[in-house]
């Protein structure tokens, strides 16, 4: 799902005070994504539902700015869009702490581990510790996810209110990627429901055939969920029986630590 279509569904109307051409700029930004790297002038409009010159003037703007280049007639970003992304993590020095537990817990289990905050119906990277690449698309930091299909994700919908739980998955496109991914809304809530109660989640190739994840919540000084962190296995090296046996113990005291360490910092 692309970013311009995740938005909160409680983020506020526009009111007088709501920047037209700053949301339109940065709508353009964010029409470019994996499936989309580079892009005609026409190809943003389309995206954006803006006019030909719109786009046209915006671009360019960027391109002045340094966050666009071109060639030929194709635009692609640049890496100086990172300094937009970053300067989110850098003003959140939380995550520099979290980073020796998670690395602590990566090497004793040998596995891949991350850390995701939730954002409209999709979940957003905000730390990695890989070993192995287990997956066919490549994940970092500002990565984005559907939070349905994922263990992160279904650990973050968790913290939600009722209200707000029901509007996300409402808004969100429930794609099979894979014959296991549950699509159906009722057993959603069901799924979600358990992982409220037993405190953690299992996603089992619903997102990538092989994948298997287990993920924990970060809470903060009121035990509300913030964050999450997960630990990612492969099925031709692993099962989700033997993650949660030999796994989920060490994510949960893991997660605790992150949590009692920087869950202070936040409200």
């Amino acid at each position: 799902m692309s970013s311009i279509e995740s938005e909160t569904p409680s983020a506020p109307a526009p009111g007088d005070s709501y920047v037209q051409s700053f949301a339109r700029g940065l709508a353009v930004i964010r029409s470019f994504n994996a499936d989309n790297p580079a892009q005609t002038i026409s190809e943003v409009a389309e995206a954006t539902a803006l006019t030909r010159a719109g786009a046209r003037r915006i671009l360019h703007t960027l391109q002045g700015l340094g966050y666009v280049e071109v060639d030929g007639r194709q635009f692609r970003l640049t890496a100086k869009v990172l300094d937009l992304g970053f300067a989110y993590l850098t003003s959140l020095p939380l995550w520099n702490l979290a980073e020796p537990f998670m690395e602590d817990f990566v090497q004793a289990v040998q596995e891949s581990s991350s850390a995701a905050v939730l954002e409209g119906t999709e979940i957003v990277y905000v730390l990695r510790v890989p070993t192995h690449k287990i997956m066919s698309i490549s994940l970092g930091v500002g990565s984005r996810l559907p939070a349905y299909c994922t263990s992160m994700g279904r650990v973050l919908l968790s913290g939600l209110s009722d209200e707000d739980l029901d509007a996300r998955l409402a808004a969100s496109k429930l794609i099979a990627h894979t014959p296991g991914t549950t699509t159906d809304v009722a057993v959603l809530r069901e799924k979600i429901d358990t992982v409220r109660r037993q405190g953690w989640a299992l996603v089992e190739e619903e997102l990538e055939t092989g994948l298997i994840s287990l993920a924990a919540p970060i809470r903060d000084r009121r035990r509300g969920v913030f964050a999450a962190i997960n630990v990612s296995g492969h099925s031709s090296r692993t099962s989700a029986a033997v993650m949660m046996e030999t796994f989920l113990p060490k994510l949960l005291a893991t997660a605790e630590d992150i949590s009692s360490r920087i869950g202070r910092t936040r409200g």
